[in-house]
């Protein structure tokens, strides 16, 4: 029994470890995806934002976003800043093989790797709605306050078991905690921001702004799809025994068939509607499916899971359109994708979720998107008064890169080749 417990803390723990690196992994995808979309003398800039975040993600929850968002509180609602990594010891083989309901089930230091990786992709989901107009430095210092203190707090609600936890709240891998969190800052910059010089005519009807590169958005929609296979299979946390295993199993056919049918559903309305097959919805139809099916891919069957993300596909076509007709401008659709369907899939929970309550899912949804909203507004605000947030007209129209960068992602492609 003992060999057995350790033989299953190692697996869980491995489990843990690659699922995290699968969803590290992610942030390959958001960089390819915003930097196809944009315009390619927007391009350098993405990437260093791209990047930046991640590391910055990485620092900011290392030094109090883990301690927040699962320290030891009083309060359902106030966290407690609590040292739970640095300078801790992991499990020992003796408190592994005790057994018992204490008897840690995998490496702390797996926990803390896989929820680092969450905080970097919420983050991500902001970069591309604020791009082509935004200073690099306010975004860098935006990723401070919303890695280290936005996101903890209304992950403590839910996951650090706080308040929503214990009103009954589900979000089995994050439609709200991670997609709406990112989404609703991402919106708060974006009002701050306005839109970008030529995205709106004079008389305020839309304009497209082709992106550069759509093989490259399209290698990033793979590559999140990817990803997403660890984002919800590791959240079940186990897979030791044949009950987890099944689990698994199954959280990975319902988000491989939430996105397929986000897809298909994105491109019949778009064929009907646009009289194209848009390539760029058929992407955002993917990733809206795999928000939908986040919340809870466990308990649906795999024919419902196609249809939740199938929903999802027809509600990110009709918001990308809507936010276009409200001037609401968003390059890549993020406030569409992991905002408008994010609040779907919460909403979805309790049509296969028995302790789900649409109420209580309604409490969560409204929660996490004022409290995220309201702080990066001030957040931005308080940035926007102190550095400026955007770009000047004359760079904007020259492209970020070389205003931010100070070079070009495409030198030989902009200027014709070397001489």
């Amino acid at each position: 029994m003992e060999q057995l417990a350790q033989v299953s803390y190692a697996l869980d723990t491995f489990y843990f470890l690659v699922c995290g690196a699968l969803v590290m992994w992610m942030a390959a995808g958001f960089t390819m995806l915003e930097a196809g979309l944009v315009r390619s003398k927007n391009t350098t800039e993405i990437l260093a934002k791209n990047i930046g975040l991640y590391s910055i993600a990485c620092l900011m929850y290392l030094l109090c976003g883990y301690g927040l968002m699962y320290g030891d509180s009083d309060s359902a609602f106030i966290p407690a800043l609590t040292d739970l990594l640095v300078g801790s010891a992991d499990s020992s083989p003796e408190a592994v093989m005790a057994g018992g309901e204490d008897a840690p089930s995998h490496s702390d230091l797996s926990d803390f790797f896989f929820q680092v990786v969450f905080v970097a992709t919420a983050m991500s989901i902001v970069s591309g709605a604020v791009a082509e107009r935004m200073r690099l430095w306010a975004f860098f210092a935006f990723a401070v306050v919303m890695c280290g203190f936005i996101y903890p707090v209304q992950g403590y609600w839910k996951w650090g078991e706080g308040f929503l936890h214990q009103q009954g709240f589900q979000d089995f891998a994050g439609s709200g905690v991670v997609h709406l969190c990112g989404a609703a800052a991402a919106l708060a910059g974006v009002l701050l921001l306005g839109p970008r010089k030529g995205k709106f005519g004079p008389d305020g009807s839309p304009r497209a702004i082709p992106g550069a590169n759509l093989p490259l958005a399209t290698l990033g929609t793979f590559v999140l799809w990817l990803g997403w296979f660890g984002f919800n299979g590791g959240s079940q946390l186990k897979i030791a025994d044949v009950e987890n295993a099944n689990a698994v199993a199954l959280i990975f056919t319902n988000t491989n068939a939430a996105a397929a049918g986000g897809v298909i559903a994105a491109v019949i309305l778009s064929r009907l509607w646009f009289k194209k097959a848009d390539l760029t919805m058929m992407l955002n139809g993917a990733l809206a499916g795999l928000v939908a099916i986040t919340a809870e891919p466990l308990t649906p069957t795999p024919l419902v899971a196609t249809l939740i993300g199938a929903a999802g596909g027809l509600l990110v076509v009709v918001s990308i359109i809507t936010m276009d007709k409200l001037r609401i401008d968003d390059p890549v659709g993020a406030i569409s994708v992991h905002g408008v369907v994010g609040c779907w899939g919460l909403l979805a929970v309790p049509l296969t979720n028995g302790d789900a309550g649409f109420g209580t899912q309604l409490l969560g949804l409204v929660t996490i998107f004022v409290w995220t909203f309201v702080v990066s507004l001030l957040a931005w605000g308080a940035l926007r008064a102190a550095m400026g947030i955007r770009v000047s007209e004359e760079e904007e129209m020259q492209g970020v890169d070389m205003s931010e960068c100070g070079m070009e992602a495409y030198p030989e492609f902009m200027h014709g080749g070397m001489k």
